[in-house]
């Protein structure tokens, strides 16, 4: 396991970090397990939130007696100062520790949200407060538009930044990152299978592996999973590598969807899905992720060709920041499968 100098915080984070968004959905004692072979196999960040169900608590009963072996990264989604509080009194509480290593503000994509978050009152002043007396250590932010994350961080408030990158999400590398490096701040990349849209596990890891990271989390759940991103990672990305997976992506990002969700549709399509896994399975083939998906959502997405109010002028289209074309995605998605 390789490690790097996380930023400004002085830590060295493992390259391969614990995601614990998925552990809710196994039995007790499988993520049990999985938590403490990661951590005796050197994986030493482990990522939750407060909204990810009950995965606080796991972590809190499964290692918080190693508290001493890991950077411990939560989030809150909250934007005023109260809730934020309370939320994050919630988590020490819940992970059974005294403090909270990285306490990130999270999903922030709307300019409105940032406003709340660092004005009078704003979830920021909480985590300040909570940061003076001790229980949180450091602060980060996450979100879904990669250059709107680099122009919030540029003012230097914050410690950490968390955002997509693989094969199929490439756009953190054009402004997030470099903006990143110049402040010296911790980068932590997530979403590397791309919600499951991405395969071989290999190949999807080693691609944000060969970037200006310094820990990439992977939602693990069982032993397996954790030796197989490890596996994933035990020798370098050379330069021919590094230029077939940059080609790759390239391909797989011609669709240009952040999955900032900032459409909805009132079909219930969903749309980044939809939108990612376009080129995704022009590169590689239909996944087990993308068979699955398509086969609960095609009648709606067949429904889209006929929607009335969108007949006009889609509604998702008139809400996307990036323009995309994505009634016609959506149409040319369920047309081909249905004839696959």
């Amino acid at each position: 396991m390789k490690y790097h100098s996380f930023g400004n915080i002085r830590y060295k984070v493992s390259s391969l970090g614990f995601g614990a968004m998925n552990l809710p959905g196994v039995p007790f004692e499988q993520a049990k397990e999985a938590l403490n072979y990661a951590l005796d196999h050197g994986i030493n960040y482990i990522d939750t939130a407060a909204g990810y169900r009950n995965s606080e608590e796991i972590i809190g009963n499964s290692i918080s007696h190693r508290r001493d072996e890991f950077f411990l990264a939560t989030k809150t989604n909250k934007r005023d100062y109260q809730s934020a509080k309370e939320e994050i009194e919630r988590s020490l509480i819940r992970m059974k520790t005294d403090y909270i290593d990285l306490l990130q503000i999270h999903y922030v994509n709307y300019p409105h949200e940032i406003k709340q978050v660092m004005d009078e009152g704003g979830a920021y002043e909480a985590v300040m407060e909570m940061k003076r007396e001790g229980k949180v250590r450091h602060v980060g932010i996450t979100g879904h538009r990669p250059e709107l994350l680099a122009k919030w961080i540029s003012g230097g408030k914050f410690e950490q930044v968390l955002f997509h990158l693989n094969l199929a999400q490439p756009f953190a590398l054009d402004e997030l990152i470099p903006m990143a490096d110049k402040l010296n701040m911790g980068r932590t990349a997530m979403k590397p299978l791309s919600g499951g849209f991405i395969q071989p596990i290999d190949k999807a890891i080693r691609y944000p592996y060969s970037q200006n990271i310094h820990t990439l989390i992977s939602g693990m759940t069982s032993v397996d999973e954790v030796k197989e991103n490890i596996a994933a990672m035990e020798r370098d990305v050379d330069a021919d590598e590094k230029a077939e997976l940059e080609q790759l992506a390239r391909e797989m990002g011609a669709h240009n969807c952040r999955r900032c969700n900032y459409c909805s549709c009132p079909l219930e399509i969903k749309i980044p899905d939809v939108m990612i896994s376009s080129e995704a399975t022009r590169a590689l083939g239909l996944l087990p992720k993308g068979q699955s998906f398509f086969e609960n959502h095609l009648e709606k997405m067949q429904a889209c060709a006929d929607y009335e109010p969108c007949k006009e002028k889609p509604l998702c289209e008139e809400k996307c920041p990036y323009h995309l074309p994505m009634q016609s995605v959506i149409q040319r998605s369920a047309m081909e499968y249905a004839q696959s």
